[in-house]
Protein backbone atom coordinates (compact mmCIF):
# COMPACT_ATOMS: atom_id res chain seq x y z
CA UNK A 1 0.00 0.00 0.00
CA UNK A 2 1.07 3.66 -0.93
CA UNK A 3 1.47 6.11 2.01
CA UNK A 4 -0.37 9.32 1.69
CA UNK A 5 3.15 11.08 1.03
CA UNK A 6 4.06 8.44 -1.79
CA UNK A 7 0.55 9.04 -3.37
CA UNK A 8 1.51 12.83 -3.16
CA UNK A 9 4.67 12.47 -4.52
CA UNK A 10 3.32 10.01 -7.30
CA UNK A 11 0.44 12.71 -8.38
CA UNK A 12 2.90 15.37 -8.52
CA UNK A 13 5.52 13.41 -10.72
CA UNK A 14 3.09 12.14 -13.00
CA UNK A 15 1.22 15.17 -13.65
CA UNK A 16 4.20 17.09 -14.91
CA UNK A 17 5.53 13.76 -16.68
CA UNK A 18 1.88 14.63 -18.64
CA UNK A 19 2.49 18.17 -19.27
CA UNK A 20 5.82 17.31 -20.36
CA UNK A 21 5.18 14.34 -22.60
CA UNK A 22 1.66 17.04 -23.94
CA UNK A 23 4.24 19.97 -24.83
CA UNK A 24 6.55 17.86 -26.47
CA UNK A 25 3.68 15.91 -28.12
CA UNK A 26 2.11 19.49 -29.64
CA UNK A 27 5.28 20.06 -31.29
CA UNK A 28 5.63 17.08 -32.86
CA UNK A 29 2.70 17.10 -33.87
CA UNK A 30 3.01 20.09 -35.95
CA UNK A 31 6.35 19.10 -37.52
CA UNK A 32 4.71 15.81 -38.79
CA UNK A 33 1.56 17.64 -39.79
CA UNK A 34 3.18 20.44 -41.95
CA UNK A 35 5.67 17.13 -43.74
CA UNK A 36 2.01 15.17 -43.96
CA UNK A 37 0.05 18.18 -45.77
CA UNK A 38 3.07 18.77 -47.91
CA UNK A 39 2.70 14.86 -49.14
CA UNK A 40 -0.81 15.68 -49.18
CA UNK A 41 -0.72 19.00 -51.37
CA UNK A 42 1.47 16.94 -53.94
CA UNK A 43 -0.40 13.62 -54.54
CA UNK A 44 -3.84 15.00 -53.32
CA UNK A 45 -4.54 12.88 -50.66
CA UNK A 46 -7.82 13.76 -49.42
CA UNK A 47 -8.52 14.85 -45.48
CA UNK A 48 -9.68 11.57 -44.00
CA UNK A 49 -5.92 10.38 -45.14
CA UNK A 50 -4.26 13.28 -43.66
CA UNK A 51 -5.67 12.44 -40.68
CA UNK A 52 -4.69 8.73 -40.28
CA UNK A 53 -1.35 9.44 -41.45
CA UNK A 54 -1.04 11.86 -38.54
CA UNK A 55 -2.44 9.83 -36.14
CA UNK A 56 -0.46 6.83 -37.24
CA UNK A 57 3.13 8.88 -37.42
CA UNK A 58 2.23 10.43 -33.86
CA UNK A 59 2.11 6.67 -32.53
CA UNK A 60 5.39 6.11 -34.40
CA UNK A 61 6.75 8.92 -32.09
CA UNK A 62 5.50 8.09 -29.27
CA UNK A 63 8.67 5.46 -27.99
CA UNK A 64 10.97 8.77 -28.48
CA UNK A 65 8.85 11.31 -26.46
CA UNK A 66 7.75 8.85 -23.37
CA UNK A 67 11.15 8.53 -22.12
CA UNK A 68 12.46 12.26 -22.41
CA UNK A 69 8.99 13.26 -21.53
CA UNK A 70 8.98 10.85 -18.11
CA UNK A 71 12.87 12.05 -17.13
CA UNK A 72 12.20 15.22 -17.66
CA UNK A 73 9.15 15.46 -15.81
CA UNK A 74 10.96 13.58 -12.77
CA UNK A 75 13.26 16.33 -13.02
CA UNK A 76 11.30 19.27 -13.12
CA UNK A 77 8.85 17.92 -10.23
CA UNK A 78 11.21 17.10 -7.83
CA UNK A 79 12.78 20.22 -8.76
CA UNK A 80 10.21 22.18 -7.86
CA UNK A 81 9.92 20.41 -4.31
CA UNK A 82 13.04 21.18 -3.54
CA UNK A 83 13.37 24.45 -4.27
CA UNK A 84 10.12 25.06 -2.55
CA UNK A 85 11.92 22.83 0.31
CA UNK A 86 8.95 20.58 0.84
CA UNK A 87 11.53 17.98 0.63
CA UNK A 88 13.74 19.32 3.40
CA UNK A 89 10.20 19.85 5.66
CA UNK A 90 9.47 15.98 5.07
CA UNK A 91 13.25 15.00 5.67
CA UNK A 92 13.03 17.02 8.82
CA UNK A 93 10.24 15.54 10.16
CA UNK A 94 11.43 11.91 9.42
CA UNK A 95 11.38 10.77 6.03
CA UNK A 96 14.12 8.93 4.39
CA UNK A 97 15.70 10.35 0.75
CA UNK A 98 15.38 7.08 -0.04
CA UNK A 99 11.06 7.13 0.38
CA UNK A 100 11.38 8.97 -2.62
CA UNK A 101 12.79 6.59 -4.85
CA UNK A 102 9.03 3.91 -4.19
CA UNK A 103 6.52 6.55 -6.16
CA UNK A 104 9.05 7.45 -8.86
CA UNK A 105 10.35 3.98 -9.58
CA UNK A 106 6.61 2.89 -9.57
CA UNK A 107 5.60 5.21 -12.19
CA UNK A 108 8.68 4.16 -14.23
CA UNK A 109 7.48 0.86 -14.16
CA UNK A 110 4.16 1.65 -15.12
CA UNK A 111 5.67 3.51 -17.49
CA UNK A 112 7.94 0.81 -19.06
CA UNK A 113 4.94 -1.65 -19.52
CA UNK A 114 3.52 1.07 -21.55
CA UNK A 115 6.10 1.24 -23.43
CA UNK A 116 6.66 -2.31 -24.14
CA UNK A 117 3.20 -2.61 -25.43
CA UNK A 118 4.02 0.34 -27.91
CA UNK A 119 7.73 -1.08 -28.75
CA UNK A 120 6.73 -4.47 -29.46
CA UNK A 121 3.30 -4.42 -30.49
CA UNK A 122 1.73 -0.69 -31.20
CA UNK A 123 4.39 0.77 -33.21
CA UNK A 124 5.17 -1.73 -35.75
CA UNK A 125 1.83 -1.89 -36.19
CA UNK A 126 1.35 1.59 -36.68
CA UNK A 127 4.29 1.66 -38.82
CA UNK A 128 3.11 -1.09 -41.72
CA UNK A 129 -0.40 0.68 -41.50
CA UNK A 130 1.01 3.89 -42.82
CA UNK A 131 2.95 2.07 -45.32
CA UNK A 132 0.12 0.78 -46.49
CA UNK A 133 -2.10 3.65 -46.03
CA UNK A 134 0.28 5.87 -48.11
CA UNK A 135 0.79 3.39 -51.03
CA UNK A 136 -2.86 3.04 -51.73
CA UNK A 137 -3.16 6.87 -51.47
CA UNK A 138 -0.70 7.25 -54.25
CA UNK A 139 -2.56 4.85 -56.35
CA UNK A 140 -5.85 6.23 -55.77
CA UNK A 141 -4.39 9.59 -56.86
CA UNK A 142 -2.13 8.20 -59.55
CA UNK A 143 -5.07 5.77 -61.09
CA UNK A 144 -8.00 7.48 -59.99
CA UNK A 145 -11.01 9.10 -61.79
CA UNK A 146 -10.15 12.09 -64.17
CA UNK A 147 -10.38 15.47 -63.10
CA UNK A 148 -11.96 18.40 -65.32
CA UNK A 149 -9.61 20.90 -66.49
CA UNK A 150 -5.99 18.93 -65.43
CA UNK A 151 -4.24 16.84 -67.28
CA UNK A 152 -3.55 13.41 -65.98
CA UNK A 153 -0.74 10.61 -67.07
CA UNK A 154 -0.94 7.32 -66.80
CA UNK A 155 1.11 4.39 -67.32
CA UNK A 156 4.39 6.24 -66.91
CA UNK A 157 3.55 9.02 -69.18
CA UNK A 158 2.61 7.04 -72.37
CA UNK A 159 -1.44 7.98 -71.52
CA UNK A 160 -2.55 11.19 -71.09
CA UNK A 161 -6.28 12.32 -70.68
CA UNK A 162 -7.71 15.45 -70.57
CA UNK A 163 -11.59 16.75 -69.82
CA UNK A 164 -12.87 20.17 -70.16
CA UNK A 165 -15.88 19.18 -67.45
CA UNK A 166 -17.36 16.21 -65.85
CA UNK A 167 -21.20 15.42 -65.16
CA UNK A 168 -22.69 14.33 -62.13
CA UNK A 169 -23.16 11.06 -63.77
CA UNK A 170 -19.36 10.99 -63.94
CA UNK A 171 -19.22 11.53 -67.88
CA UNK A 172 -16.02 13.37 -69.41
CA UNK A 173 -17.01 16.05 -71.81
CA UNK A 174 -14.62 17.56 -74.11
CA UNK A 175 -12.04 15.00 -74.21
CA UNK A 176 -8.49 15.31 -75.13
CA UNK A 177 -5.97 11.96 -75.29
CA UNK A 178 -2.83 11.07 -76.39
CA UNK A 179 -1.57 7.69 -75.89
CA UNK A 180 1.75 6.46 -77.18
CA UNK A 181 2.93 2.85 -78.47
CA UNK A 182 6.39 2.19 -79.22
CA UNK A 183 7.03 4.88 -81.76
CA UNK A 184 3.42 5.84 -82.89
CA UNK A 185 1.05 8.47 -81.33
CA UNK A 186 -2.25 8.67 -81.29
CA UNK A 187 -3.91 11.65 -80.80
CA UNK A 188 -7.95 11.71 -80.28
CA UNK A 189 -10.75 14.48 -79.63
CA UNK A 190 -14.52 13.57 -78.61
CA UNK A 191 -17.33 15.26 -77.60
CA UNK A 192 -17.46 12.71 -74.29
CA UNK A 193 -15.89 10.02 -73.05
CA UNK A 194 -16.26 7.72 -70.28
CA UNK A 195 -13.72 6.19 -68.09
CA UNK A 196 -14.00 2.89 -66.78
CA UNK A 197 -12.63 0.72 -63.84
CA UNK A 198 -11.02 4.04 -62.19
CA UNK A 199 -8.89 3.39 -59.60
CA UNK A 200 -8.00 -0.24 -61.02
CA UNK A 201 -4.53 -1.37 -62.64
CA UNK A 202 -7.08 -2.18 -65.89
CA UNK A 203 -8.96 0.20 -66.53
CA UNK A 204 -10.58 1.83 -70.54
CA UNK A 205 -11.03 5.33 -71.62
CA UNK A 206 -14.62 4.83 -74.12
CA UNK A 207 -14.76 8.01 -76.29
CA UNK A 208 -17.78 8.94 -78.56
CA UNK A 209 -18.40 11.10 -81.62
CA UNK A 210 -14.15 12.44 -81.90
CA UNK A 211 -11.69 12.38 -84.19
CA UNK A 212 -8.32 10.20 -83.94
CA UNK A 213 -4.96 11.03 -85.69
CA UNK A 214 -2.55 8.26 -85.56
CA UNK A 215 0.78 8.26 -86.62
CA UNK A 216 4.75 8.46 -86.00
CA UNK A 217 5.82 12.42 -84.95
CA UNK A 218 7.96 13.52 -88.01
CA UNK A 219 7.02 11.91 -90.44
CA UNK A 220 4.57 12.08 -93.44
CA UNK A 221 1.35 9.62 -93.32
CA UNK A 222 -0.72 10.15 -90.63
CA UNK A 223 -4.10 8.71 -90.30
CA UNK A 224 -6.95 10.79 -89.81
CA UNK A 225 -10.29 8.69 -88.76
CA UNK A 226 -13.78 9.87 -87.36
CA UNK A 227 -15.36 7.80 -85.05
CA UNK A 228 -18.60 6.90 -83.44
CA UNK A 229 -16.86 4.83 -80.30
CA UNK A 230 -13.44 4.09 -79.63
CA UNK A 231 -11.90 2.48 -76.41
CA UNK A 232 -8.28 3.07 -75.76
CA UNK A 233 -7.02 0.36 -72.95
CA UNK A 234 -4.75 1.65 -70.21
CA UNK A 235 -2.59 -1.26 -68.47
CA UNK A 236 -1.25 0.49 -65.67
CA UNK A 237 1.94 -0.73 -63.66
CA UNK A 238 0.67 -2.31 -60.26
CA UNK A 239 1.62 0.02 -57.58
CA UNK A 240 3.01 -2.38 -55.29
CA UNK A 241 3.94 -0.70 -52.05
CA UNK A 242 7.81 -0.52 -51.22
CA UNK A 243 9.20 -3.06 -49.35
CA UNK A 244 8.54 -3.94 -46.05
CA UNK A 245 10.70 -2.01 -43.64
CA UNK A 246 12.18 -3.35 -40.70
CA UNK A 247 10.32 -1.52 -38.66
CA UNK A 248 6.94 -2.31 -39.50
CA UNK A 249 8.22 -6.30 -38.93
CA UNK A 250 6.17 -7.78 -35.86
CA UNK A 251 8.24 -8.69 -33.17
CA UNK A 252 7.86 -11.89 -33.41
CA UNK A 253 9.21 -12.36 -36.86
CA UNK A 254 12.62 -10.95 -35.55
CA UNK A 255 13.29 -13.48 -32.69
CA UNK A 256 15.44 -15.26 -35.11
CA UNK A 257 18.11 -12.37 -35.01
CA UNK A 258 19.45 -13.80 -38.72
CA UNK A 259 20.86 -10.68 -40.17
CA UNK A 260 22.40 -7.58 -38.05
CA UNK A 261 19.51 -5.52 -38.81
CA UNK A 262 16.81 -7.70 -37.02
CA UNK A 263 19.42 -7.65 -34.11
CA UNK A 264 19.85 -4.15 -34.45
CA UNK A 265 15.82 -3.41 -34.49
CA UNK A 266 15.37 -6.06 -31.71
CA UNK A 267 17.13 -4.62 -29.60
CA UNK A 268 15.99 -0.87 -29.92
CA UNK A 269 12.22 -2.51 -29.11
CA UNK A 270 13.67 -3.86 -26.01
CA UNK A 271 15.61 -0.33 -25.45
CA UNK A 272 12.72 1.37 -25.14
CA UNK A 273 11.20 0.33 -21.64
CA UNK A 274 15.09 -0.53 -20.45
CA UNK A 275 15.65 3.32 -20.71
CA UNK A 276 12.29 4.14 -19.03
CA UNK A 277 13.37 2.12 -15.86
CA UNK A 278 17.04 3.70 -16.19
CA UNK A 279 16.11 7.34 -16.37
CA UNK A 280 13.99 7.04 -13.86
CA UNK A 281 16.02 6.22 -11.59
CA UNK A 282 18.94 8.41 -12.66
CA UNK A 283 16.43 11.58 -12.91
CA UNK A 284 15.57 11.24 -8.99
CA UNK A 285 19.24 12.14 -8.08
CA UNK A 286 20.01 14.50 -10.91
CA UNK A 287 16.99 16.22 -9.67
CA UNK A 288 18.72 17.25 -6.18
CA UNK A 289 18.76 20.78 -5.61
CA UNK A 290 21.36 22.69 -3.27
CA UNK A 291 20.28 25.42 -1.31
CA UNK A 292 19.12 28.73 -3.05
CA UNK A 293 19.63 26.89 -6.30
CA UNK A 294 16.84 28.19 -9.28
CA UNK A 295 14.38 25.41 -9.95
CA UNK A 296 15.12 24.93 -13.50
CA UNK A 297 19.16 24.72 -12.62
CA UNK A 298 19.36 20.93 -13.36
CA UNK A 299 17.62 21.05 -16.88
CA UNK A 300 20.42 21.68 -18.76
CA UNK A 301 22.15 18.58 -16.87
CA UNK A 302 19.11 16.21 -17.38
CA UNK A 303 19.02 17.11 -21.27
CA UNK A 304 22.50 16.46 -21.94
CA UNK A 305 22.46 13.30 -20.32
CA UNK A 306 19.68 12.06 -21.82
CA UNK A 307 21.39 13.52 -25.32
CA UNK A 308 24.34 11.55 -24.49
CA UNK A 309 22.72 8.44 -23.35
CA UNK A 310 20.07 8.15 -26.36
CA UNK A 311 22.81 9.03 -28.88
CA UNK A 312 25.07 6.52 -27.65
CA UNK A 313 22.03 3.63 -28.01
CA UNK A 314 21.39 5.22 -31.58
CA UNK A 315 25.08 4.67 -32.30
CA UNK A 316 25.38 1.02 -30.79
CA UNK A 317 22.29 0.51 -33.21
CA UNK A 318 23.78 1.35 -36.20
CA UNK A 319 26.94 -0.64 -35.19
CA UNK A 320 24.75 -3.92 -34.46
CA UNK A 321 22.70 -3.16 -37.96
CA UNK A 322 25.94 -3.05 -40.00
CA UNK A 323 27.66 -5.89 -38.15
CA UNK A 324 30.32 -3.75 -36.39
CA UNK A 325 32.66 -4.33 -33.92
CA UNK A 326 30.89 -1.58 -31.36
CA UNK A 327 27.98 -3.46 -31.82
CA UNK A 328 29.18 -6.82 -30.82
CA UNK A 329 27.63 -6.50 -27.17
CA UNK A 330 24.22 -5.90 -27.90
CA UNK A 331 23.07 -2.21 -25.90
CA UNK A 332 22.95 -4.07 -22.44
CA UNK A 333 26.63 -2.66 -21.63
CA UNK A 334 24.97 1.15 -22.46
CA UNK A 335 21.97 0.61 -20.25
CA UNK A 336 24.44 -1.36 -17.47
CA UNK A 337 26.80 2.18 -17.43
CA UNK A 338 24.02 4.56 -17.20
CA UNK A 339 22.61 2.47 -14.18
CA UNK A 340 26.11 2.64 -12.44
CA UNK A 341 26.50 6.08 -12.94
CA UNK A 342 22.96 6.41 -11.37
CA UNK A 343 23.58 3.94 -8.33
CA UNK A 344 27.13 6.06 -8.40
CA UNK A 345 25.03 9.55 -7.75
CA UNK A 346 22.39 7.67 -5.17
CA UNK A 347 25.17 6.51 -2.87
CA UNK A 348 27.35 10.15 -3.10
CA UNK A 349 23.57 11.47 -1.78
CA UNK A 350 23.55 9.02 1.03
CA UNK A 351 27.79 8.90 1.64
CA UNK A 352 28.54 12.90 1.17
CA UNK A 353 32.46 12.75 0.53
CA UNK A 354 31.89 16.49 2.64
CA UNK A 355 30.60 14.46 5.36
CA UNK A 356 33.01 11.56 5.58
CA UNK A 357 36.10 14.15 5.17
CA UNK A 358 34.64 15.96 8.23
CA UNK A 359 34.56 12.58 9.87
CA UNK A 360 38.09 11.62 9.46
CA UNK A 361 39.61 15.40 10.44
CA UNK A 362 37.52 14.62 13.70
CA UNK A 363 38.80 11.18 14.46
CA UNK A 364 42.47 12.35 13.38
Amino acid sequence: MLSRLDRYFLREVAQTCLAVIGVLLLILMSSQLARVLGMAAQYEFPGKVVLSLLWLMTLQQLTVLIPIGLFLGIVLSLGRLYHDSEITAMTACGMRPMNIFRPVMLLALLTACGLAVLSFRVVPWANAAAQDLRAEALRSAQFGALEPGRFRSFAGGNAVFYAERVSKGGQLHGVFARYRHKDRLELAVAERAEQRGAGQAEQEFVLFDGRRYEGVPGEPGWRVMEFAEHGIPVTLPELKSSKVRIQSRPTASLLDRETGEERAELAWRTAVPVMALVLGLLAVPLSKLRPRQGRFARIGVAILVYFIYSNVVAAVEVWMEKDAPGGRFGMWWVHGLMLIVALWLIWRDEHPVRRWRRGARERG
